[in-house]
């Protein structure tokens, strides 16, 4: 299994001109290129398709500069994310009928760009990234008609997908109405219908959280207090609802604590591979999702550490840990 790096912790959570400002696309590919562990580095990055890392408009000739500047550093690219967000491209998935037109140009603005990533040569493999983009509250007006609307927003985006030979996987975050619990991702991705185009994106801290029922009581696996046995008993429950439509994985640590800034309110709080209050064992955890993986077209794994403080991000031993836990993963399918 191919190992990448996500880029977007160096966007995510962070605000120019305060003392955790964004880290460029060239210091985060920096940072990939020199973390090394028993002589196995890095194979590649996944891509956020906004400001400050991306355009997504860039033309074509850019868009070839930087996946020459990628190559050069020895790296592929993998998965990228799609700015379906209010604010970027996109608009939510269950809003206006413009936010819906803007969450399909998103996608649209984002497979142009692995088009060319993929006439590179730098991108061989992975998916387009996408959430519903509206939140929990406002879903909770009318959840069967927004269910609804997110599906045929999803479909109308999977068919822009298909038409680039890309497929979709929505990343399962609670902050995220329609996707905020297992059972309300399965949901959406049961009414969607389009099992080989859209699909699920895992995140180990992400998905820990839905085990708990946040923003979704009713939906929880396990109590606090829980027992390991009752923990692996509730984790294949989750598991094997999801799975089938797993496209995409991210390796993660979560400390059972929710997090979150602007948009992204009450998110799966991503802790450093190592920390001593993680609840999840990664390379357990990780075997559940990646079963029978290549069946389901995943050739790479990457991790997701989002809002840290701009000085672990840039510290070296920080990726060298990252490192060291994905290689365990790896070597443990």
């Amino acid at each position: 299994m191919k190992l990448h790096n996500a880029m977007w912790p160096g966007l995510v959570g962070k605000e120019p001109g305060t003392d955790h400002p964004p880290i460029s696309l060239d210091r985060m590919i920096e940072l990939t290129v020199a973390a090394e562990v028993n002589g196995r580095k890095f194979d590649g990055i996944d891509l956020f398709m906004f400001h400050p890392h991306t355009d997504p408009d860039a033309s074509t000739d850019e868009i070839k500069a930087m996946a020459d500047k990628i190559a050069s550093n020895g790296l592929k690219v993998g998965s990228l994310v799609a700015p379906v967000w209010p604010g970027t491209v996109g608009g939510s998935a269950f809003g206006s009928a413009d936010d819906r037109k803007n969450f399909v140009l998103a996608v649209e603005k984002a497979c142009r760009i692995a088009g060319i990533l993929n006439d590179s040569g730098v991108r061989t493999s992975g998916v387009i990234r996408i959430d519903s983009a509206g939140g929990v509250t406002d879903w909770a007006k009318d959840p069967a008609g927004n269910t609804a609307k997110i599906a045929e927003t999803f479909r109308e985006a999977g068919k822009v997908a298909e038409q680039h030979g890309e497929r979709l996987a929505a990343e399962g975050e609670i902050c995220w109405g329609g996707m905020h619990s297992w059972k309300a991702m399965l949901d959406t991705l049961e009414a969607t219908g389009l099992p080989k185009t859209v699909g699920f994106q895992a995140d180990l801290a992400h998905t820990y959280l839905y085990l708990m029922g946040y923003n979704a009581p009713e939906a929880a696996l396990l109590k606090e207090g829980y027992t390991d046995e009752e923990f692996w008993a509730a984790y294949k429950t989750m598991t094997d609802a999801l799975r089938p439509w797993t496209f995409d994985f991210h390796v993660a640590q979560n400390d059972g604590s929710v997090h979150g800034t602007g948009s992204h309110d009450k998110t799966g709080r991503h802790c450093a591979a190592n920390d001593p209050n993680g609840k999840l064992d990664i390379t357990k955890c990780s075997t559940y999702w990646l079963q029978d993986a290549a069946d389901r077209g995943i050739k790479h794994i990457c991790w997701d550490g989002c809002m840290f403080p701009n000085e672990v991000l840039e510290t070296q031993a920080t990726w060298n840990t990252i490192l060291g836990a994905m290689i365990k993963v790896d070597e443990a399918l």
